[in-house]
C-alpha cells in the first residue's frame, strides 16, 4: 500500500494499520489475532485487511503501524527465512524470525513506522510469542500491540492465567480484540485468528455480529 491522499491539494496521509494485534502461547502452540480496519487520517480505506502475515510455514506476524512499512518488513523476513531454511535444510526457529524483525526494526527505526508481533511453533521451544517494538526482542506468554492495546491492558493482565488451553486462548484473544474494537476508533471490522501447532495452522474469521458484547448498546 502507498500513501493515500483525500482531496486534490491535500497533503498525502499515511495508510495506517491503527489496529489491535495480539498473540498468546498455550501448551502446544500459539494463537495470534488482529482486527481488520485500515485507516488514513479520519478515513477507513480498508475494512477487511488480514494483518496476520505468513513468515514461514509455522511462523506468523501481526502487523501494526504504517501498512506499507509493516507489509514490506513481513515480505523481507519471509524471503530471508526461505533462504535460511534452505541453508540449514530445516524449518527455521521462531526466535530466528523474531531476531530478523528486531534487526530491521532497529536498523531502520528512523525510516520505518511498524510494529510486528512474531508468533509460531518450532521443534525446539514449541509455541512462542515475541514482542519486537523498537528493536527489542522479548519472549512473552502473551503480547498486545497497536492503537487498541491501550484500552485492554487491564483486561488482559487481569484475565490471563498460565496453562490456558487452546480453546481458552482463542476466547481470550477474541474477547480482548472485541473490547478494543468497542473503544478504539482505529480498530474494527472482522477478527482474524490463526492457531499454530506442530500439525500446522488453522484459520478463523469472526464477523462483527458474532463478536462478544461487553456493554449495553
Amino acid at each position: 500500500m502507498s500513501a493515500y491522499s483525500g482531496t486534490p491539494g491535500c497533503l498525502p496521509m499515511e495508510v495506517s494499520t491503527g489496529t489491535t494485534i495480539m498473540a498468546v502461547e498455550f501448551d502446544g502452540g500459539v494463537v495470534i489475532g488482529s482486527d481488520s480496519r485500515v485507516s488514513a487520517g479520519d478515513s477507513v480505506v480498508n475494512r477487511v485487511m488480514n494483518k496476520l502475515s505468513v513468515l514461514h510455514e509455522r511462523i506468523y506476524c501481526a502487523l501494526s503501524g504504517s501498512a506499507a512499512d509493516a507489509q514490506a518488513m513481513a515480505d523481507i523476513i519471509n524471503y530471508q527465512l526461505e533462504l535460511h531454511s534452505v541453508e540449514i535444510e530445516d524449518a527455521p526457529l521462531v526466535r530466528a524470525a523474531a531476531a530478523m524483525v528486531k534487526n530491521i526494526s532497529y536498523k531502520y527505526k528512523e525510516e520505518l513506522s511498524a510494529h510486528l508481533i512474531v508468533a509460531g511453533w518450532d521443534r525446539k521451544k514449541r509455541g512462542q510469542v515475541y514482542a519486537t517494538l523498537g528493536g527489542m526482542l522479548i519472549r512473552q506468554p502473551f503480547a498486545v500491540g497497536g492503537s487498541g492495546s491501550v484500552f485492554i491492558y487491564g483486561y488482559v493482565d487481569a484475565t490471563y492465567k498460565a496453562g490456558m488451553s487452546r480453546a481458552e486462548c482463542l476466547q481470550f484473544v477474541t474477547n480482548a480484540i472485541a473490547l478494543a474494537i468497542g473503544r478504539d476508533g482505529s480498530s474494527g471490522g472482522v477478527v482474524y485468528l490463526v492457531t499454530i501447532t506442530e500439525k500446522g495452522t488453522e484459520h478463523k474469521v469472526i464477523l462483527p455480529n458474532e463478536l462478544p458484547q461487553f456493554h449495553d448498546e
